[in-house]
């Protein structure tokens, strides 16, 4: 269930994943190439995004890295004010989602005026906004980096997509590991990322794979990653109200959604407190009926406030799944419905491109590099 992983800068991108660069390369544990440009205080650097392994389920257990025994765990309860009335529907007040102005596929673009795919690229994949991962371990940039983006959001009156990715074990030690070295240093961050949130709105997928692919995990360390988790939710809704924070639900081909949703109850999705829904299909390719169908009886079994939605990335779900299973960079794939905070669907929040479209799992071209051909593929 490998798929192509990257390093992250702090931006957002309006065609594809950003990542948030820190001033180190978070550990050996990423896979994907560092980004050569210098950081600019008015526009962090464009780097590969990565792309977690939310492809399909694993044949067999990974190595991983050690994580702290269960013994030595260090609890670091947050306490929040108790919401006792049941979460509304999210009702956004601002005028769409954040398109981040620079990223690798705007690089590209810009770079290549005459490229006869140029126009395609730039049209149906570049001029629209995608999701800002924030994947290396930086405690002592991270709030700024977050804040960087949050404020160019809040100035537009848009939303931007934050994806907070840094959980100890990260892909169970597939393409796209690392993170934190351990979950006491993981909360640590999260503190500092919920510090850059501001009080505007903000959507955050929280994790990607964390949930879905924790039977790498023993029972004891699945038990105090989903404490963290279900912590990081509390710590960024309590840092700003306006945030709405969403749960790795894997998608749709994986995991039996009451399976899935017994995990997710266990890491705080049913809560108020910490919640706001669940995310699904990231880095994937299901129809986005089939994660819709998926996604609210991940919902139903998952219980909780009425309120609780499903946000699916539908960055390159076109033309659904390949038919043998294929995850890396398949033939035959399109980009699927456009980023919105509308869908017209009951209890689905938003579709959005979490995944930037162009950006390799690893075969066409080096993970998380931006590759053209395969862009234009996915965008005529």
């Amino acid at each position: 269930m490998a798929a192509a992983a990257s390093v992250v800068v702090a931006v957002g991108t309006a065609t594809g994943l950003l990542t948030a660069l820190g001033d180190d390369d978070g550990g050996a544990g990423r896979a994907g190439p560092q980004a050569s440009r210098s950081v600019r205080l008015d526009a962090l650097p464009v780097s590969p995004s990565p792309s977690p392994s939310s492809t399909s389920p694993p044949s067999a257990e990974p190595s991983r890295s050690a994580s702290p025994s269960p013994t030595a765990r260090r609890v670091t309860p947050t306490p929040s004010p108790k919401r006792t009335s049941a979460r509304q529907e999210p009702r956004s007040t601002a005028t769409g989602l954040y398109r981040h102005p620079d990223s690798q596929v705007l690089d590209w673009v810009r770079a290549h005026p005459g490229d006869p795919r140029q126009d395609v690229i730039a049209s149906r994949i570049a001029g629209h906004p995608a999701a800002v991962w924030f994947t290396d371990h930086t405690p002592a940039t991270i709030t700024a980096r977050v804040r960087a983006v949050t404020s160019a959001g809040a100035a537009q009156g848009r939303v931007p997509v934050l994806v907070p990715y840094a959980i100890p074990d990260r892909d169970c030690g597939g393409h796209s590991e690392g993170g934190a070295p351990d979950l006491d240093a993981y909360d640590a961050w999260i503190d500092r990322f919920a510090a850059g949130l501001g009080s505007g709105e903000v959507i955050v997928v929280l994790e990607p794979d964390s949930v879905a692919q924790s039977e790498c995990l023993s029972a004891d360390e699945r038990a105090d990653r989903f404490a963290s988790l279900a912590r990081a939710g509390r710590v960024m809704k309590d840092a700003d109200p306006a945030a709405r924070v969403y749960y790795d639900a894997g998608h749709s081909g994986w995991h039996a959604p009451a399976k899935q949703a017994a995990w997710l109850k266990q890491a705080g999705a049913a809560s108020a407190d910490s919640s706001d829904g669940v995310f699904s299909n990231v880095s994937n390719f299901h129809t986005t009926a089939d994660e819709v169908a998926y996604d609210r009886a991940v919902l139903d079994s998952l219980g909780g406030p009425p309120g609780l939605g499903a946000v699916i990335d539908t960055s390159r779900n076109g033309n659904g799944a390949p038919a043998d299973g294929e995850w890396c960079d398949p033939d035959g794939r399109s980009i699927g419905r456009a980023p919105t905070l509308t869908t017209g669907m009951g209890r689905i929040d938003a579709y959005l491109w979490v995944k930037l479209p162009g950006e390799s799992d690893g075969c066409r071209g080096e993970p998380g590099t931006f590759t053209p051909s395969y862009a234009y593929d996915l965008a005529r």
